[in-house]
């Protein structure tokens, strides 16, 4: 791999003694690594089934590393959403967090949706997090990955941080701030982080960084978490962002994060103070672990924060389209949605807990999206199916992953089951992966038209 000369001298500098084990480390194949996800599958149950090699991320749980031969994004069970593809250092960042069920989260950087999922995972759905990503194409991505996950108490924004600043003062009791960065710890995963480097862009980034902490410090709770993480080496955006943070505001505390399996402490010496405290933060070196690279920051607010005097999300649905789809759920499932329901024109959605009132943001998704009404019927949407467990529904068609009638129908073909049962819940080896009707002995297909099988 060709880097850039002045990354070369500039990390040579900083490492010095290390520098010729950090270089060695481009001439090796990157980790590749996926999270089984604990909303629909336990450890156990995963490996059982789970058909590729894999060995425990040991600073993540719910983290394998996988072979570099297998293909687990083309497998069924990818699209029933029993895991997420991710790297393994990026994993190490929702587990410094840790929210707990019930708590208000904000990740304010959340794209593709890696670590938002896992910390939905932590929270087992209860409780709130709101997901935002400022780029409308990344949004769109970021919610068809909750939706496949089965999170249902996430509130899908794109929005800018100043805009939720003004919306959500002194809201949250987590925040990740997953921060836009020169990326050069992805350089062996993504050849176009090194293309677009420049010191000149690591110095844009670091700035950028600044704005985007000042917003989530107004949005923090007083007892508050911030995790601010990056996958770059550069102490202008790690150490240097950190304590320019810490120097702004007299009320942030910087935590300790444990440091175990090749885990190492921030550079005091990369500060401009030289910083003791900064070893609290957390590195992950590609040549001391296997994984990319990452920097990691836990920080409490230990001041007062405003308190937030918002309004709540309320039902908004007509009594027809409240009684359409009673009358499906009555004939298709064996439980009771009854989290408050939120109709967005025709389509209906189930709000998560303590859902502030969204008026004026611009929202890609709401808690858990339960289908659209149409003329006299209600039509369920992917998103519900994919948040069931298989004994919720009346009727369910379960599929062999490895059979022909698995791979029909994530092409979106028409099934011969020989009943007439009406809808129906799709599984694959028990576990939910979309719906179908079933109308005179054969299953008419909504598997959804974007994410089928070519």
């Amino acid at each position: 791999m060709k880097l850039p000369s002045e990354f070369i001298e500039k990390m040579e500098r900083l490492l010095k003694d290390e520098a010729s084990r950090f270089f060695s480390t481009y001439r090796e194949e990157k980790a590749n690594g996926l999270r089984f996800n604990p909303l629909k599958i336990d450890r156990e149950a995963f490996l059982t089934i789970v058909p590729f090699a894999l060995s425990p991320v040991p600073f993540c749980p719910t983290g394998f590393y996988y072979d570099a031969d297998e293909q687990p994004g083309k497998h069924p069970y990818h699209a029933a959403g029993l895991y997420y593809i991710q790297e393994p250092s990026a994993m190490f960042v929702a587990e410094v967090l840790k929210p707990n069920p019930g708590e208000t989260v904000l990740d304010l950087c959340a794209a593709p949706g890696g670590k938002t999922t896992q910390l939905a995972a932590m929270m087992k759905n209860q409780g709130l997090i709101i997901a935002n990503e400022i780029h409308p194409k990344r949004a769109k991505a970021l919610s068809v990955n909750i939706e496949r996950l089965g999170v249902t108490n996430a509130l899908v924004t794109n929005e800018t941080p100043e805009k939720l600043a003004k919306y959500f003062p002194g809201f949250f009791d987590k925040i990740l701030v997953d921060a836009p960065c020169s990326g050069e710890g992805m350089f062996r995963k993504d050849e176009k982080a090194v293309r677009y480097w420049s010191q000149a862009y690591v110095e844009q980034c670091a700035i950028k960084q600044q704005h985007i902490l000042q917003y989530a410090y107004e949005m923090l709770k007083e007892g508050g978490i911030l995790v601010y993480s990056t996958c770059t080496f550069s102490p202008e955006e790690n150490e240097q962002t950190i304590e320019a943070f810490l120097q702004t505001y007299d009320d942030l505390e910087l935590l300790s994060i444990e440091k175990v399996h090749g885990i190492q402490p921030g550079r005091p010496e990369w500060t401009n103070t030289n910083l003791e405290e900064i070893e609290r933060t957390a590195r992950l070196w590609p040549h001391s672990l296997k994984g990319e690279g990452h920097f990691v920051a836990k920080i409490k607010k230990t001041g007062p924060s405003p308190s937030w005097n918002g309004r709540y999300a309320k039902s908004n649905v007509s009594k027809q389209m409240i009684r359409d789809y009673r009358q499906f759920e009555q004939k298709v499932l064996q439980i009771e949605i009854t989290k408050p329901l939120y109709a967005f024109q025709h389509h209906l959605f189930a709000l998560p807990d303590h859902c502030p009132n969204f008026d004026g943001l611009k929202v890609v998704r709401v808690g858990l999206h339960l289908g659209e009404a149409k003329k006299q019927r209600f039509e369920p949407n992917h998103a519900l199916a994919l948040s069931l467990k298989p004994q919720e529904v009346r009727y369910s068609l379960d599929l062999s992953s490895d059979s022909v009638e698995c791979l029909k129908y994530l092409r979106g073909e028409t099934i011969q089951t020989g009943e007439d049962r009406g809808w129906l819940l799709v599984t694959v080896d028990g576990y939910p992966l979309g719906w179908g009707k079933e109308v005179k002995g054969m299953l008419k297909n909504f598997y959804p038209k974007g994410l089928r099988m070519m």
